[in-house]
């Protein structure tokens, strides 16, 4: 990537040229952009240490400077105006960048807390559950499992432990009963989330 370097060409009369570019004159503009711009760029780069940030911030101010080319007429010394704007408008640059990672941060943080919440809470919900299923019966518990973690069908549930599927089913109903009723008897968990003790029993 090429570096900045100090353009040494000197206008022969920067006051026509400014006159121009208030005009709208775009070539005079063109001229003006590239007679200054790797000396802003250095200047600028200085103050953000950024060489991306800066060519950005030389982009911005000549696009500015373009926008308001009408008060060009009356600028006496137009390096030291473009330099004040140069200043200027990089500190507000930073300053703005600033505040957006401070936000940015701000956010991640929040997010970030927010999961550990939810985390507590899912936590907590499988505790409250697993001490639900303990207190079940031992084959009522057996067919709760064999659906919620083996994922068997209420036939395949019968088959395995031989068993009616009657049995089954009245057992898998008796079971979410209990849970149900254990789980609400706890006020620290979110009713609304009970739907996920159901296993597909199909």
């Amino acid at each position: 990537m090429s570096k900045f370097i100090l353009n040494t060409v000197q206008l022969n009369s920067e006051p026509d040229l400014l006159l121009k570019v208030s005009q709208g004159d775009e070539a005079a503009f063109a001229h003006l952009f590239h007679t200054y711009q790797n000396r802003l760029g250095a200047f600028v780069m200085q103050l953000t240490g950024s060489r991306p940030l800066a060519e950005e911030i030389v982009q911005e101010i000549f696009i500015r400077i373009w926008e308001k080319r009408e008060k060009l007429s009356q600028v006496e010394h137009f390096h030291s105006y473009l330099y004040t704007v140069a200043r200027n408008y990089s500190l507000s640059f930073l300053k703005k960048l600033g505040r957006e990672l401070a936000q940015k941060q701000a956010w991640e943080m929040s997010v970030a807390t927010q999961g550990e919440e939810e985390d507590a809470v899912i936590r907590n919900y499988r505790r409250i559950i697993d001490q639900a299923i303990s207190e079940l019966p031992a084959q009522r518990q057996k067919v709760y499992l064999l659906s919620r973690d083996e994922g068997l069908r209420q036939a395949e549930i019968a088959e395995r432990m031989a068993i009616s599927l009657e049995t089954v089913k009245k057992h898998m109903v008796l079971a979410l009963r209990s849970i149900r009723s254990y789980a609400i008897a706890h006020p620290e968990i979110n009713v609304l989330i009970l739907v996920l003790i159901t296993p597909l029993t199909i």
